[in-house]
């Protein structure tokens, strides 16, 4: 083996370029469960954390979980185009900030969407080669149902609103590379990581290859 190739980089050291992450589900599917799971396991996803308007939950930290802040800031950030993406849900509006996101993936770090179909199809129109969308379907309509009552977050009015809502949310699914059923947490989470795994090694991911391939070529044997 040459001093050469001694000196080459390991493959884990490839240059690449971070991808976008996209979750969503109907409320109550499971897709903040499954963000929040891989995160912990994960330590090459980062969250993107969005800024809201609506108020906050009792579990939920702000600057954690959301940045809360006002319509009038909300608006404010919109029209700068410092939104990578925005949309209304629920009569709320939902924002991802784009200096962190853009910084993060040049950097070659991975970050994580948690939003819904709307936000997914403004970031899929803007950045097509770097997102990676997956839709989160409930086992049955029931189900949903039950674990929204089961997540005792919402009052009747807001769950029966969601609920009324889920059908709209569902027939979104066709726009999203991957789709994964629900009825199983982790296999659904399994399923998650498989596709991070494999959608990290694609090609056109990973300009380090370039330079990679070439010093292969270049190798004495």
């Amino acid at each position: 083996m040459t001093d050469e190739t001694n000196a080459r980089p390991k493959t884990s050291d490839i240059q690449r370029r971070g991808l976008m992450l996209v979750l969503s589900s109907p409320s109550g599917a499971g897709k903040s469960t499954i963000a929040r799971n891989i995160l912990e396991k994960d330590d090459g996803l980062e969250l993107s954390v969005s800024v809201t308007t609506r108020e906050r939950r009792p579990s939920e930290i702000d600057g954690v979980h959301y940045h809360f802040i006002s319509k009038r800031e909300f608006e404010r950030l919109r029209d700068s185009d410092e939104l990578l993406e925005w949309a209304e849900v629920h009569g709320n509006l939902y924002g991802s900030p784009r200096e962190p996101v853009e910084k993060a993936m040049a950097a070659g770090r991975d970050i994580l969407f948690d939003i819904d179909w709307q936000g997914a199809h403004q970031l899929q129109e803007k950045m097509p080669a770097d997102v990676v969308s997956i839709f989160v379907l409930p086992p049955t309509m029931g189900e949903l149902m039950a674990r929204l009552h089961r997540r005792a977050e919402d009052d009747e009015e807001t769950i029966q609103k969601r609920l009324k809502n889920a059908a709209h949310e569902i027939g979104q699914w066709r726009s999203y590379d991957y789709v994964i059923v629900n009825d199983d947490l982790n296999r659904a989470f399994g399923a998650v990581q498989a596709i991070v795994k494999a959608e990290r090694l694609r090609r056109d991911r990973r300009p380090g290859l370039f330079d990679f391939v070439e010093g292969l070529l270049k190798e004495t044997i």
